[in-house]
């Protein structure tokens, strides 16, 4: 195993990652500034979503024909151009540009990333590669919000010196994957175009299972990002950016937790008992959002992070783990489109409710939502696993 190359990989992946939710903590302040409103956000995360679903269905095979590294190189310039831009004076046209150019970003690495990873390691240890790809996966989220708060509570220039810092840290990860990443493989004639994200037919009730698990966990860190800091400022009265970034960071950090239970739980039992977990959160943003309180947020947050890794965990190990290297980027790929539809909808549908019914109703309409979503995928798998036996 090259472990300068897996280090090289993992650094690009966690850096590509972060860049796509700096902004989120400094929403707040893009809407003093340019006068937002809740729908305004809601079309920003729109449009990086999108960015996302164009770059995993044009490129979501890219990785299988020309090898990983180039994919991986592509994902941090567009993380580079992303940053720039965001360096521009701010205007609804330039932070469109630049979510879309970070969803571009994300939508590379993802599938490309997550399979370059795998193919480091030794069949032997593989479990390990899917914990490392979630991790720096989420990792890159978690420290995404928490640094975009951080540095707009400390700095004068709370708009510029996060992408400053990243845009920084995105060509350090260019020129260590140019210099220690994997080789690219034999070079194939390609086009782009929409491609079928094809999955083995031994391997799809598991990828099923396994994706609609892992994103009822995106879904519930979906409503969480998009009530967490106008929920904080406008019904607790906390204005604090780093805590907006705080308690979307705990979601992803207690997702390494999550992967860690997940390596003491039954396989048979890990998807369903993540699900009840999800369950769980679900019912304590509802708690939060009623009171309003803080404590049962926090508790949502750390619950949510620690089921998405559970879930995570097992699916990778059930789908992308087990297919052939030349299948591996196109499965990924799939697997994140799931994720990120599962992502997209309930913040997208957070914004557009809330502009009708308020953002709290909005907030708890969709953690019932995904409560029940989240029950019925926990139920499916317990039914299958039980079936099996």
């Amino acid at each position: 195993m090259n472990r300068r190359a897996v280090a090289a990989t993992a650094f690009a992946f966690l850096v590509a990652m972060v860049g796509t939710t700096i902004p989120t903590a400094l929403y707040p302040i893009y809407a003093d500034d340019l006068g937002f409103s809740s729908l305004t956000v809601t079309v920003l995360f729109a449009v990086y979503a999108c960015g996302v679903f164009v770059a995993l269905l044009l490129f979501g095979t890219l990785s299988d024909q020309i090898g990983r590294r180039p994919v991986l190189v592509a994902s941090l310039v567009f993380a580079i151009v992303s940053a720039a831009v965001f360096l521009v004076p701010a205007s609804l046209a330039t932070l469109i540009v630049g979510r879309v150019l970070s969803g571009v970003s994300a939508g590379l690495m993802t599938g490309a990333g997550t399979a370059a990873i795998v193919d480091l390691f030794p069949a032997e240890r593989r479990a390990r590669a899917g914990v490392l790809a979630v991790a720096v996966n989420s990792g890159g989220l978690g420290i995404g919000n928490l640094m975009g708060g951080v540095i707009a509570d400390v700095s004068s220039s709370p708009l510029a010196v996060p992408f400053v810092a990243h845009l920084v840290l995105a060509v350090l990860a260019l020129v260590a994957m140019q210099m220690f990443g994997q080789a690219p493989g034999p070079r194939h004639e390609w086009r782009p175009r929409i491609q079928r994200l094809r999955v083995p037919a031994e391997i799809r009730g598991a990828f099923t299972r396994g994706a609609l698990a892992a994103g009822a966990g995106f879904a519930s860190s979906g409503v969480l990002t998009a009530v967490t800091g106008i929920f904080l400022a406008n019904d607790l009265d906390l204005h604090a950016h780093w805590l907006t970034g705080f308690v979307v960071f705990l979601v992803f950090a207690s997702v390494a937790s999550g992967q860690l239970l997940a390596r003491r739980v039954s396989p048979r039992s890990a998807l369903p008992a993540a699900c009840a977990g999800m369950v769980v959160a679900s019912g304590f943003l509802a708690w939060a959002l009623a009171g309003p309180a803080l404590a049962p947020l926090i508790v949502s947050a750390v619950c949510v992070g620690v089921s998405c890794g559970v879930s995570m965990n097992v699916a990778l190990a059930t789908t992308v783990e087990l297919v052939p290297t030349a299948f591996r980027g196109g499965v990924s790929s799939a697997f994140f489109t799931v994720i990120y539809i599962m992502l997209a909808f309930p913040a997208i549908g957070v914004g557009v409710v809330a502009d009708a019914l308020g953002l709290r109703d909005a907030g708890l309409i969709f953690a019932g939502l995904v409560a029940v979503l989240a029950a019925a995928v926990g139920f499916a798998d317990y039914s299958h696993s039980r079936v099996r036996r």
